[in-house]
């Protein structure tokens, strides 16, 4: 298996766009990027548009040469519904788009479903179900809560299974809920990408106890799972002081003989963290702000 981490916020902008190749089919993950419309009262930094668009283009790429799209959630940084080529003549694996999804994201669903019309081979919906490729298993969580409960709405968790076990997360923040960390656990993956905890809202948006309960969970997995990598990302790498806020799980992985990295890391990039760091960005690059 082959796993590719083409954006994400460790690389400069939010998404957790992923591709995937086996032996039988190659995959593409939640295709889309986006940028923090405001951090620190500011709207996005001239180094953070250009990031999302050198990821744009790569996600543009990769998407073209997938047999299958997978879309996890109707959020814009996981799925853009305006740019339907992309999904021409590709099998979509998508979330329901009216069942376990709250207004915003219903919304979203049917105009992407409107945009799309047509234009892949075959829609499914993906929610709580599997799809075979050959030797290679695309399995589906039911839908569980986007982040500690399910005001902004429910994503699927995916597991590709080719021998080797990569689980994707997707917005999870954590997992600090039981139906989002059973179905890591019982996917039994060697590579984990999880969505982080949200901390840059700690104890506003996003209470302590939930950050204690998705380290616990973290460490259960390294417990009970063969997980060799886990990848943490996404909404964790908003946070300047993640590795701070995530030690007790780094010390623990250490120890065990797993693996804690970003998505950059594991591309062999470095973190670049620009929403996090955007005060700093005006600072050292500075420039009349535009809003987008």
């Amino acid at each position: 298996m082959e796993i590719t981490f083409i954006a994400a916020d460790s690389m400069g902008a939010r998404s957790m766009c992923t591709y995937v190749r086996t032996h039988d089919v190659s995959m593409i993950i939640d295709p889309s990027v986006a940028l923090g419309p405001r951090r620190y009262n500011k709207p996005p930094h001239p180094i953070e548009i250009r990031a999302m668009s050198e990821m744009w283009d790569k996600i543009r790429k990769y998407a073209f040469s997938a047999d299958v799209i997978i879309i996890t959630h109707y959020h814009y940084d996981h799925h853009n519904p305006e740019y339907a080529d992309l999904f021409k003549n590709k099998i979509l694996l998508t979330k329901h788009p009216s069942e376990n999804i709250n207004k915003s994201q219903t919304k979203r669903a049917a105009y992407f479903f409107d945009s799309i019309k047509d234009i892949p081979s075959e829609i499914f919906y993906s929610d709580g179900d599997s799809f075979t490729f050959g030797g290679t298993r695309a399995d589906f969580s039911k839908a569980v809560p986007h982040g500690i409960n399910s005001k902004l709405g429910y994503v699927t968790e995916v597991c590709i299974d080719d021998g080797e076990r990569f689980v994707y997360t997707s917005d999870v923040e954590g997992p600090s809920l039981p139906e989002q960390a059973d179905f890591i656990i019982e996917s039994d993956p060697d590579v984990l990408y999880c969505d982080g905890p949200m901390t840059y809202m700690l104890g506003f948006r996003y209470p302590q106890k939930n950050l204690d309960l998705s380290i616990g969970n973290l460490i259960r997995m390294i417990e009970s799972t063969r997980v060799q990598k886990i990848v943490l990302d996404h909404h964790l790498l908003r946070d300047i002081r993640w590795r701070e806020r995530m030690r007790t799980l780094i010390a623990y992985a250490r120890a065990s003989g797993t693996d804690v990295m970003t998505a950059a890391e594991f591309m062999g990039m470095p973190d670049l963290v620009y929403e996090a760091r955007r005060s700093e960005l005006y600072k050292n690059y500075p420039v009349t702000p535009i809003s987008i």
